[in-house]
């Protein structure tokens, strides 16, 4: 049994019974919907840094101009290596309060400071309590301002998508064994079948959601997730274009699985565009580490 207290010293228990050996689909599935309940209640109250390396191949100037020739040469696409460093954290937009979401207040860009990592936890926090929605929606408008190619958010949390009321959204069936370092895993495949969508991808300034499928990699024998993978691709006129991402998860001082690193990789037809590599410290309360505390709204 886990003993969870939430803000205003609510007092919920989650009975963990089938941790000691799940094994089958549905103790595995039972195993990973507790371990997202935790997460959904405790991960806004916590946070961490942030440090994204993207990868992406950058368009060229339509054609180059050669002096004295009859006509331009085409250049070939570059890759661009940018360096994202944020504090981090979760919180709800009131359309969806049942959804976190990823917010952030960046630190540094390519080596060159932004922002004092005391200011920028201390705005995330003001951010994540206020009462309206203009200062989050603001702060993810605000990551997209520094020259990211189709950034893919909202991965820290896809355990969500396994909470006991989503899982009928999902057919699953269980698809082999695997190692992950030193821990054996059972393979659970799922495929969206109903529900919203969750993927997010923005592209320009249209954010676009996609149905999902993928696996979860459950340790052996409790069943804990250690990973999770999310694939889903689109049509855009005569192009097809698929995003990838591996989330690994860690067990958190704070009693949840934390995030620790997620890649993230964008693909048109067979051509890699973009490669995003998050990865975050060790996550602490807020109330500690901000210099402000705040309640998070249920």
């Amino acid at each position: 049994m886990r003993v969870l207290v939430r803000p205003g010293g609510v007092v919920v228990l989650l009975c963990l019974a089938s941790t000691a050996g799940a094994q089958t689909l549905p103790e595995i599935l039972s195993r990973v919907s507790e371990e997202a309940e935790v997460f959904r209640h405790v991960a806004p109250q916590v946070l961490a840094e942030e440090t994204l390396t993207q990868r992406a191949l950058k368009a060229p100037p339509r054609f180059h101009p050669r002096v004295g020739a009859a006509a331009a040469k085409p250049l070939t696409p570059t890759r661009q290596t940018r360096e994202i460093i944020s504090e981090y954290s979760f919180g709800t937009l009131k359309d969806a309060p049942e959804s976190l979401h990823e917010f952030r207040q960046v630190t540094s860009v390519d080596g060159q400071a932004i922002s004092a990592a005391a200011a920028a936890r201390h705005s995330l926090a003001l951010g994540l309590a206020s009462a309206d929605d203009h200062a989050r929606k603001r702060m993810l408008e605000d990551f997209q301002k520094y020259g990211l190619t189709n950034a893919v958010v909202d991965f820290g949390p896809l355990l969500l998508l396994f909470t006991k009321r989503q899982t009928g959204n999902y057919h699953f069936e269980l698809a082999g064994d695997d190692r992950i370092g030193a821990d054996q895993v059972k393979i659970v495949s799922y495929t969206q079948v109903s529900g919203p969508d969750r993927m997010l991808v923005f592209q320009g300034h249209r954010a676009i959601h996609q149905p999902i499928q993928g696996r979860i990699y459950a340790r052996v024998p409790d069943g804990l997730p250690l990973r999770i993978s999310i694939v889903e691709s689109r049509e855009s006129g005569k192009n097809t274009f698929r995003d990838e991402a591996v989330v690994d998860y860690t067990p958190n001082a704070h009693g949840f699985l934390a995030p620790a690193a997620v890649t993230h990789r964008g693909f048109a037809g067979d051509q890699l565009l973009v490669e995003d590599e998050f990865r975050y410290t060790t996550f602490r309360k807020f109330g500690a580490d901000a210099a402000i505390k705040f309640d998070v709204q249920q």
